[in-house]
């Protein structure tokens, strides 16, 4: 059949199962906006802003494990998107991006609202596109998907002249599998590394597990988790590997890094071997490199070749899908107690639970870290949780156990301020879930406010939870820790968050002490039919603890004072 490259577009987006795309139109993408209206089974969402939508995309694909899309125009559109582009790259999250491009014969002429988005993006994609010819629109689009959820998944960029858009030619469809040159179906592992790998596994006496995303991502958590409990090996998270194994199993050591646990950390530096599943060493895993874990041996296991021996040299590197890679390790592994390792870890989370705010009465003021108990505990942990970034998202990893998999999605490698509402309104509109928490701070919450309007107009029913502390609070915390506190443009003069919530006429509570927090979440639970919005209004001085100063050795932590 004669298609326009518009209707290519939608008709190809329609085949890929794509129910949802988030976006703002444009002149240079008008083409494509007309082409909706014939294809009322792909729902579009009118974004305020190209940034939210990018961001929505990216929720909806880490909360339904399918590719998220985003469209904008050319120009600033385009470029509006590279913020949450460059957030679903770092985190590995499958998204297309669909932009306008001014007409091929304009191109280059620096003609209105042109630029040169493939060049834009090329660091921040898999891969991009500028498809001058209608005839190669249709498969352009099945590859782009085929990229962005294949391997490693991520961010993938078609973008489209007008003159391509309104172009005929006869559709056809590709039915045959995409072949790329040089790509390949990585094969299991070989004989040698299994056998390497069980030598190392079966010789250690104080193994760690170092669970990364890539364990949900393959969806390998069930054979770790075995794995664990079968050889009784301890387990510490990354922050986006949280939920891969239930955080309350008795294994778990909690959040390893810059803010994650003191026995987590402490393990890591003990360790004679480090099981690194599905996760990247970067600067918040691992502090000082020179001083990280020097008493172990590595095993690294990851689908990506380039972050095998990338910031730590590993004795055995494995690239593989964790979940193959697991399958085949698993009937050879030897059972095993660990009772002197154990003995060890217990005294230090004995510590941390003597220091932990949590287990301090509570008083008429309210710590936010209390507000994430009060949250884990009105939701009974079964939530999907947005955060944004900030103080706010560290007190999430710390004091909401995740036990299911894409139930926390959060900016962990960019950290994009931001991120949290827009991407829980994708989420929720991926699960139509009214289960969704968006927990944002006063500042990130700032950057894409204008996104309220979107969840009122889609009735997305997100409970939104904005953390108020009058301060960029991490930032702060940096201020007091290693800036003598020189509060330098980090107070901030915010809206009345209520009066805000009502001028786009959304539900809202102001919360000021710990005896109102249960009451307004379990208010919060009973609004299913779009957005509610509760601030907090918390301690403006708290502290993130513990906490690893950039550069310092993993175990060398600032840690909150023990209760005498």
């Amino acid at each position: 059949m004669m298609l326009s490259g518009a209707e290519i577009i939608l008709e190809c987006l329609s085949r890929e199962g794509v129910d949802t795309i988030y976006g703002h139109p444009g002149g240079a993408i008008l083409p494509t906006y007309d082409a909706m209206t014939r294809y009322p089974q792909i729902h579009h969402v009118l974004c305020r802003h190209e940034q939210g939508a990018s961001h929505m995309a990216d929720g909806y694909a880490r909360a339904t494990g399918k590719v998220g899309v985003a469209i904008a125009t050319s120009g600033p559109g385009a470029t509006n998107l590279v913020t949450g582009i460059a957030t679903a790259m770092m985190d590995s999250s499958p998204i297309v991006c669909i932009t306008g491009q001014v007409p091929t014969n304009a191109i280059g002429t620096d003609a209105f609202q042109e630029c040169d988005v493939t060049g834009v993006t090329i660091p921040v994609t898999k891969h991009n596109y500028l498809v001058t010819d209608v005839e190669e629109l249709a498969y352009t689009m099945k590859e782009a998907f085929f990229l962005a959820r294949s391997g490693r998944p991520g961010p993938v960029l078609v973008d489209v002249p007008k003159d391509v858009q309104n172009a005929r030619c006869e559709f056809h469809y590709p039915e045959a599998p995409i072949s790329l040159p040089g790509y390949r179906k990585l094969p299991p592992p070989t004989e040698q590394e299994v056998r390497q790998a069980l030598e190392l596994i079966n010789l250690a006496k104080k193994p760690v597990i170092l669970a990364g995303q890539g364990i949900i991502l393959s969806g390998a958590g069930d054979l770790v988790r075995q794995f664990a409990e079968f050889t009784e090996t301890p387990i510490a998270f990354t922050l986006l590997g949280k939920g891969g194994i239930p955080e309350t199993h008795p294994l778990s050591l909690g959040m390893m890094g810059m803010h994650g646990t003191a026995q987590a950390n402490a393990a890591i530096q003990e360790a004679d071997l480090l099981l690194a599943f599905g996760m990247r060493f970067d600067d918040r895993v691992t502090g000082n490199i020179k001083t990280y874990a020097t008493k172990s041996k590595k095993l690294h296991i990851d689908i990506d070749a380039s972050e095998l021996n990338k910031n730590v040299a590993v004795d055995l590197g494995i690239v593989g899908d964790l979940k193959t890679v697991m399958e085949h390790l698993m009937p050879k592994v030897e059972s095993k107690k660990r009772p002197e390792w154990w003995a060890q870890l217990q005294t230090w989370i004995d510590d941390t639970r003597g220091r932990d705010i949590i287990h301090q009465d509570r008083t008429e003021k309210l710590p936010a870290a209390h507000v994430i108990d009060d949250i884990f505990r009105a939701t009974n942990g079964d939530a999907v949780v947005v955060t944004d970034v900030g103080q706010h998202q560290m007190w999430e990893a710390q004091y909401y156990p995740h036990n299911k998999p894409r139930t926390l999605l959060t900016s962990g490698g960019l950290g994009t301020m931001g991120f949290g509402m827009p991407a829980a309104i994708g989420a929720a509109m991926g699960l139509k879930s009214d289960n969704v928490w968006a927990i944002v701070g006063d500042g990130g919450f700032q950057m894409t406010l204008c996104e309220l309007a979107t969840a009122m107009q889609e009735r997305v029913p997100i409970k939104i939870c904005i953390i108020n502390n009058g301060f960029l609070g991490m930032v702060r915390q940096w201020q007091e820790m290693f800036f003598d506190q020189r509060y330098h443009a980090t107070p901030m003069l915010s809206p009345d968050f209520i009066k805000l919530a009502e001028a786009y006429g959304i539900p809202s509570r102001r919360v000021k002490g710990c005896g109102e927090a249960q009451s307004a979440l379990e208010w919060a639970k009973t609004v299913n039919d779009g957005p509610v919005l509760i601030e907090f209004v918390v301690e403006s001085h708290d502290i993130v603890y513990p906490m690893v100063p950039a550069g310092a050795d993993l175990d060398n932590m600032i840690r909150r004072p023990a209760q005498v």
